[in-house]
C-alpha cells in the first residue's frame, strides 16, 4: 500500500500539487471574495485557469485523477454562500412558494411583501438578499426549473444555507452526468473523449454553476442525455429530456430546427408534438389565465431592457447614436430583431445537408447559438457555458478562450454600482474575435469543403 502510494506520488506529484494549490484558490475565492475586488477576482481566476489547462496537460488520459479533481474543487465551495450573483435567492424564494401552495408566476416578490409576506421562513431576507430588480418583476425561470428549486427548498429545509447545499448537490450531479454522457458522446463522432475535461475542470463552470448555482448545468445535462439518445437512434427515449432542458432555461428552443435533417420529417413531427406535450403537462399546475402575460412581460426585459457585457450590440448603439438614435429606443428595436436573426441562422443552417450527420451537428449549433450571443445585448459569463460545451464537440477552441476573457466583465461591478468600462469589453472580444477569426482561416479548407457540401461523413 505504502510502496504503491509513492509510486503514484512520483508519477503524479507535480499535479497533486496543482490540485492543491487549487483547492486553496477556489476556497479563497469562495469564502473570502467579494465580488468588486476586481483586481482579486481576475487574478485567482486567471490562475485557476492556468491550474486547469495544466491539470489537461498533464493528466487528460488519467479518468479517476481528473474526475476525483474536479469533484475536490467542486467540493470546496459546499458550504459557500454565492458571492458573484444573487440570483439564488430569488430560486429560494420561488421554491418555497410552491412548497406553502403558491404560485411563483402569480405575483412579483414586491406585491407578496405589499401583503405582508409569505409565510415561509426567511422570506424577508430572501427578499432583501435578491435586489430591488427581482423583486420588482414576476418570475421568468420555466416550470421545471420552478419544481427543482422547490425540490432543494423542501432538501434544505425552507433554510437558505440548506437550500444552497441542496441546489449545489444537484448541479454536481448534473456535471457528472454531462462528463458520462459527453464522454459517450464524443465516442460515437470519433473524438478524444478527454476534451470534456475543459468543460468539467474549467473555472468558469465550477464557478458559475457549482458556486453561484446558475442551473445552465441541470439543463446541459437534460440537453447532454438527449443528444446521446438522438445520435444513439432513440430519438423518442430523448423526448422528456429535451423537453426537461427547455422547462429549466429555454435555450435549447434555437436547436429545434437543427433536429429536421438529424431526424427526418416523420420522426421531428413525433419528437416536436411530444416536447409540446412534455411542457403543457409541466406548465399545467402552474398555469393561470395572466400566465403568458406576466411571464412574456419579465422575458422582454432581457431583450429591450438590460444591457451588459455585449459585443456587436455596443457596436452598433455607438454607430446608431452618433447618427441621433436614442439609446433607450434603438435598443428596444434593437432587442426585438435578435430572435428574428436567430432564427433566420437556424433555418438557413438547418438546410444544408451536412447537418443530417451527428458529427457536424454541434458544429451547427455552435454557429446558432454563438450569433445569438454576439448579437445578444446581455451576456452575463454564465450565458457562454452552453457554448462552450458544444464547442468540445467541434474542431472550435475559440469558447475556451472566451470561458477565460468573460471573467473581466465582473470588474464592471463596484462598490458604488454597476460600471462598465469600454476598454475591458475591446479586451475581451478583441481576443474573442481575432482567435475565431484565425480559427476560420486555419480551418479554411474544412470549412470550404462543408460549404460546398463535399465532406465525407461516416454513417451515424
Amino acid at each position: 500500500m505504502i510502496r504503491a502510494l509513492i509510486t503514484f506520488w512520483n508519477l503524479h506529484r507535480i499535479s497533486i500539487l496543482l490540485v492543491v494549490l487549487g483547492l486553496v484558490f477556489y476556497g479563497v475565492f469562495g469564502y473570502e471574495l467579494n465580488r468588486s475586488d476586481s483586481i482579486r477576482l481576475v487574478t485567482l481566476f486567471a490562475a485557476l485557469f492556468f491550474l486547469s489547462y495544466k491539470l489537461i496537460q498533464f493528466e487528460k488520459w488519467n479518468l479517476r485523477f481528473m474526475v476525483g479533481s474536479g469533484l475536490l474543487f467542486r467540493a470546496v465551495l459546499l458550504f459557500a454562500l454565492p458571492n458573484l450573483s444573487q440570483d439564488f435567492y430569488r430560486f429560494i424564494w420561488d421554491g418555497n412558494l410552491i412548497l406553502e401552495g403558491l404560485n411563483p408566476y402569480l405575483l412579483t416578490p414586491d406585491d407578496w411583501m405589499a401583503r405582508g409576506g409569505p409565510a415561509f421562513p426567511a422570506a424577508s431576507e430572501l427578499y432583501q438578499g435578491m435586489g430591488s430588480l427581482s423583486g420588482a418583476h414576476y418570475s421568468n425561470y420555466p416550470p421545471v426549473n420552478q419544481y427543482f428549486f422547490a425540490l432543494c427548498a423542501y432538501l434544505g429545509g425552507q433554510t437558505i444555507l440548506g437550500s444552497v447545499i441542496s441546489m449545489r448537490v444537484l448541479i454536481v450531479l448534473a456535471d457528472l452526468g454531462i462528463l458520462y454522457f459527453g464522454r459517450r458522446i464524443l465516442k460515437k463522432i470519433n473524438r478524444a473523449p478527454h476534451l470534456i475535461f475543459w468543460y468539467f475542470l474549467n473555472p468558469l463552470v465550477i464557478i458559475e454553476l457549482t458556486g453561484n448555482l446558475h442551473f445552465e448545468g441541470v439543463m446541459l445535462f437534460f440537453f447532454v442525455l438527449a443528444m446521446f439518445l438522438i445520435v444513439s437512434g432513440k430519438w423518442f427515449l430523448a423526448v422528456i429530456p429535451y423537453a426537461f432542458s427547455i422547462g429549466i432555461k429555454l435555450i435549447p428552443l434555437l436547436f429545434l430546427p437543427l433536429l429536421l435533417p438529424l431526424l427526418g420529417w416523420k420522426k421531428v413531427s413525433g419528437f416536436y408534438l411530444g416536447i409540446a406535450l412534455v411542457l403543457g403537462i409541466m406548465l399545467y399546475p402552474l398555469y393561470f389565465p395572466e400566465f403568458s402575460d406576466h411571464y412574456s412581460q419579465t422575458l422582454r426585459l432581457w431583450f429591450s431592457n438590460f444591457e451588459f457585457n455585449a459585443s456587436l450590440y455596443n457596436l452598433t448603439e455607438w454607430v446608431a447614436v452618433s447618427q441621433g438614435a436614442k439609446p433607450w429606443e434603438f435598443i428596444k428595436e434593437y432587442g426585438a430583431i435578435i430572435p428574428v436573426i436567430t432564427a433566420v441562422t437556424a433555418l438557413i443552417v438547418c438546410a444544408h445537408p451536412i447537418v443530417r450527420h451527428s458529427k457536424y451537428w454541434f458544429g451547427a449549433a455552435l454557429l446558432v447559438i454563438c450569433v445569438y450571443y454576439f448579437l445578444a445585448t446581455t451576456v452575463h459569463p454564465w450565458y457562454i457555458i452552453f457554448p462552450l460545451l458544444l464547442s468540445t464537440f467541434t474542431n472550435f477552441r475559440f469558447m475556451y478562450l472566451w470561458s477565460a476573457t468573460i471573467v473581466l466583465s465582473y470588474t464592471a461591478y463596484g462598490v458604488e454600482g454597476v460600471e462598465e468600462r469600454p476598454w475591458v469589453l475591446i479586451v475581451e472580444y478583441t481576443a474573442v474575435f481575432g482567435f475565431l477569426i484565425y480559427e476560420i482561416i486555419r480551418n479554411k479548407r474544412d470549412l470550404s469543403a462543408i460549404a460546398k457540401n463535399h465532406v465525407r461523413t461516416p454513417a451515424d
